[in-house]
């Protein structure tokens, strides 16, 4: 049979074979299955556990989140930071893996793996820590946080802080917790820091937020300069 004669002409463009069309359904079903969800802001400080990462400059955030129906989820998180000149660092990229769910009526339970990443630096600064939020009524969290290179120091350390929430009307809530860091193989053992913040939810999906923020002195020894007491003002909203 020559070339010519194939008959290619015969077999509509449009034809898909039964293993190509049960491929398309299954990724369209798994598609519809995956809650997408992002984030972004504006800040005039980047504030992380008390401490600035942007030195007391504007940053601009962004997240994405694919969670699918089991709590299982993947998120991205970045951020422009401000490090010392001999660092370099100017970007921080989180990489979450996880899973959240209810727990009961009134208890909820969020775990991950978080990767922080610094693709700019100088330095090695990339670590990972192990986080759960425990969440009552969706008004009260225990949060807790491990990693055997905290800060990339390769010390162990352990971050705990409890959180709560107060609405006041539709549009306006409080927001208030309290943390603290240890740190082993630093000076001290850690620091103390605590925040309360006000938000203004004025049109969705945009929220204005006012955040105070305080550290201890062994915060301001061991990160001099980036600790102590500050006010943070954001922009941000969710999608």
């Amino acid at each position: 049979m020559s070339f010519r004669s194939f008959p290619l002409r015969f077999k509509p463009a449009c034809m898909i074979s039964p293993i190509a069309a049960t491929a398309l359904l299954t990724a369209a079903s798994v598609a519809e299955a995956i809650d997408f969800s992002g984030s972004a802001a504006l800040t005039s400080d980047y504030v992380w556990r008390g401490i600035t990462q942007s030195r007391g400059d504007a940053a601009a955030q962004a997240g994405f989140k694919a969670a699918g129906e089991g709590g299982w989820y993947g998120a991205v998180w970045g951020s422009t930071v401000e490090s010392a000149p001999e660092i370099g660092a100017s970007s921080e990229l989180d990489l979450m893996l996880g899973w959240s769910g209810a727990l009961s009526a009134d208890w909820a339970l969020d775990v991950n793996l978080t990767h922080y990443r610094y693709p700019s630096a100088n330095v090695d600064l990339d670590w990972t820590e192990a986080i759960g939020v425990l969440t009552w009524k969706q008004r009260v969290w225990v949060q807790v946080g491990y990693a055997d290179d905290a800060l990339a120091s390769g010390d162990a350390g352990v971050y705990a802080q409890l959180g709560a929430k107060w609405p006041l009307s539709d549009q306006l809530r409080l927001e208030a917790a309290a943390g603290y860091y240890r740190l082993d193989g630093a000076d001290r053992d850690g620091y103390a820091h605590a925040q309360l913040g006000a938000i203004w939810a004025f049109h969705a999906p945009f929220e204005l937020r006012l955040t105070a923020h305080a550290t201890d002195d062994a915060a301001k020894t061991l990160f001099p300069g980036l600790a102590g007491s500050r006010v943070e003002v954001a922009l941000q909203a969710a999608f």
